[in-house]
């Protein structure tokens, strides 16, 4: 791995440290805020309406956060697989290979479990989706804080798998919850694409061109009716990432500098601020470990993700398929398998879509509660083996210095 790539992936986990840190602080709020007296205040902000009817885009505050700030944490996630299949791990097709394999593990098998355990449950027609997803914001706090001393391979391993992971979840998103789609709009999404893909080809760098474009590109998505996230991922996907000899860096990297510390600090937790207000009360905290919605979310999470991100790794290893991280052992990809069981930032934005068309709002309190739960226990799961593992390694370097 080069020195640059190294510095980069550094500089992108302590960024992320300090954004998950910010992350749990705004779940921890909205909890307490959503159980306390003043609970009302935070229903008032979460469904005010704030917009323009001229443009249809009268939307709830919640749902601003949830399809507008969202959508700039699936740009940041764009533009950091673009990276990687440019010019990072997974540019390498042997290296970039256990990820995408293992991502792809990490969605079917919790998909399997979850529709199997909450099968003929409310919603469960479509939020089988809600465990498939890693958070990246989140594992790779965790794995910043204590996963220090792992191989640096593991926290490449990690970072491919997650953004891979969320793609197909974004992709999940288009193709679940789109219930009708305006091909005017598909049309003109797709045009403004073409305008920035022009753009970047042609070296233009003002931002009076690619601010009112994206924001036009994303509304254009919003009115087609597919998820409006979807706009973020796609104009990441297009930003260059090589440097031209003349350019201190490229337009990719100078873009995550700057939008990365936004996405990570503000735009994620104020989405986490407004998904994670559940109501805990005593029917809840009994209904967890009972009721079939839950317990679908916990089973696919806890053991999909694990089983799915190991055993396949285990198995394209085995046959020669892709290769392993270098100095990676299998108890580190366990471990790393565990921590992908963390699903907070998407798995809570596909339960309230999943849940949206059940009548019964206690369905998608347990269904986020679930999300809550589960990613809490792979955290501190995770950080235990991770810190056991860099124990392990950090007495082999020490044995090899003596």
């Amino acid at each position: 791995m080069t020195a640059p790539f190294r510095s980069e992936l550094s500089r992108y986990l302590r960024t992320e440290t300090v954004g998950g840190a910010i992350l749990l602080a705004a779940a921890a709020i909205a909890l307490i805020w959503v159980n306390s007296p003043v609970s009302d205040s935070y229903i008032d902000l979460r469904d005010a309406v704030i917009g323009w009817s001229a443009v249809h885009l009268e939307l709830t505050v919640g749902t601003w956060v949830q399809d507008g700030l969202l959508a700039v944490f699936f740009f940041v996630a764009g533009l950091e697989l673009k990276r990687e299949l440019v010019v990072g791990e997974l540019s390498d097709r042997k290296k970039a290979l256990l990820p995408v394999i293992a991502a792809c593990g990490g969605v079917l098998a919790p998909a399997i479990i979850a529709a199997v355990v909450g099968f003929g449950a409310p919603g469960m027609d479509r939020g089988w989706a809600i465990p498939v997803a890693t958070d990246i914001a989140f594992a790779l706090a965790v794995l910043a804080m204590t996963g220090s001393r792992v191989p640096a391979g593991a926290r490449v391993f990690l970072l491919s798998l997650a953004v891979v992971d969320d793609l197909l979840a974004i992709a999940l998103i288009a193709i679940l919850f789109t219930a009708s789609i305006a091909m005017l709009w598909i049309a003109a999404s797709l045009a403004c694409l073409a305008v920035y893909a022009f753009a970047q080809h042609k070296r233009i760098t003002t931002p009076f061109l690619y601010v009112p474009l994206a924001l036009f590109t994303w509304y254009a998505v919003h009115a087609s009716g597919v998820h409006a996230t979807l706009a973020g991922v796609a104009l990441g996907l297009l930003t260059r990432v090589r440097r031209d000899p003349n350019e201190d860096e490229a337009p990719a990297a100078r873009l995550e500098h700057r939008i990365q510390p936004i996405s990570a600090g503000l735009c994620v937790p104020l989405f986490a601020l407004f998904a994670s207000g559940v109501v805990i009360d005593r029917g809840l905290l009994g209904e967890l470990f009972t009721n079939q919605i839950s317990l679908a979310i916990i089973a696919g999470l806890l053991l999909g993700k694990t089983i799915g991100i190991f055993g396949v790794s285990w198995l394209a290893v085995r046959f020669r398929i892709a290769s392993r991280p270098e100095n990676v052992g299998w108890r580190d990809v366990f471990a790393l398998s565990v921590l992908g069981a963390i699903g907070f930032t998407v798995s809570l934005l596909v339960a309230e879509l999943a849940m949206a068309g059940v009548d019964d709002q206690a369905s998608t309190d347990i269904a986020k509660a679930a999300v809550l739960i589960t990613s809490l226990a792979a955290s501190l799961a995770g950080s235990a083996l991770l810190l056991r593992r860099g124990r392990v390694h950090q007495a082999r370097r020490d044995s090899l210095l003596e």
